[in-house]
């Protein structure tokens, strides 16, 4: 049975999932033709070379994390939803955002859930430069909680881990502490409880003037 035309969409397609399996220097033109199952010179007709491709890509990317629809009655709910959302997103994504980041398009990738965030924290009452100071910090809090998961992930195992460095003594003897931090991190849990207390503090009254 022939195979359907080749499309520029399925070209990208099947080029972004192999480089969030295996990394931007997994994407090379022929290995991209044996996953399509077409010749190289298909694909440099549908996205010219590499660096077109991996220039289309981007832009691919940077739509696709466009999409963030906030959840919930409150704007403190719906800053919680567009954080979690962009969570989501950098996490499912670290290859391609890495890309995205090389190319020089980090702000431009980030504007869609700064635009969410804008209006969630007028819809709070926020304002200028407060306003604006709210959105930063949301934005901040969450890259930096990716950033500190990914390196956790990537760490070699450690040796004495938590679990064998806190007792009861280092903990100023709270041991209900100790134990705590000797189990592994829920980082969902911990996510969550970080941002919220961040966003109650942002949205309260006078808290960014």
């Amino acid at each position: 049975m022939a195979r359907a035309p080749l499309t520029r969409d399925e070209v990208l397609v099947v080029a972004a999932d192999l480089v969030k399996r295996d990394g931007p220097e997994a994407l090379t033109m022929r290995k991209l033709a044996a996953e399509l199952g077409t010749a190289v010179t298909s694909i440099y007709w549908h996205v010219g070379n590499r660096e077109s491709l991996l220039d289309a890509l981007v832009e691919r990317t940077v739509a696709d994390l466009g999409g963030i629809r906030p959840r919930g009655a409150t704007p403190a709910e719906r800053v919680v939803s567009v954080a979690r959302t962009l969570r989501r997103q950098l996490r499912d994504h670290p290859h391609l955002v890495a890309m995205v980041h090389e190319r020089g398009l980090t702000e431009r990738m980030f504007l869609p859930a700064q635009q969410a965030l804008v209006r969630e924290v007028h819809a709070a009452g926020l304002r200028g430069a407060g306003a604006a100071d709210a959105v930063r910090a949301v934005q901040f809090q969450v890259v930096g909680y990716v950033l500190v998961e990914r390196n956790r992930e990537r760490a070699p195992v450690q040796r004495p881990g938590e679990e064998e460095l806190w007792d009861t003594a280092l903990a100023e003897d709270d041991a209900a502490l100790a134990r705590s931090l000797s189990r592994p991190v829920d980082q969902d849990r911990l996510f969550l409880t970080s941002v919220r207390a961040l966003v109650k503090s942002l949205l309260e009254p006078g808290s960014c003037s």
